[in-house]
């Protein structure tokens, strides 16, 4: 089964008080659903459209763990402290088998 993954590259943060309440409680959500954080780089080196800025991957041991993740209540809590505190490029993919 392929893992699934959180890949998100944060454009701007117009919070980091709001940021910082996210991770607060994001982090538990996120190991309580069965993710691994593999990286969180505020060193990006960006190329073509890419922006160098805060860049997040998350690995889980599928596509559906990973959609399940981001639906909890855990993380929808953590995403309402997070609010408008940044704009960011969200996205789920599945992996290689």
């Amino acid at each position: 089964m392929a893992k699934g993954y959180w890949v998100s590259a944060y454009r701007t943060i117009a919070d980091p008080e709001r940021l910082a309440a996210y991770n607060e409680l994001a982090g538990p959500a996120v190991r309580a659903a069965g993710g691994r954080t593999l990286a969180r780089a505020s060193r990006v080196v960006a190329h073509d459209a890419g922006i160098a800025e805060r860049t997040v991957l998350v690995e889980f041991d599928s596509f559906d763990q990973a959609v399940a993740a981001h639906a909890s209540a855990a993380y929808q809590e953590a995403l309402a402290a997070l609010g408008d505190g940044v704009e960011r490029d969200f996205r789920i993919i599945e992996g290689l088998d």
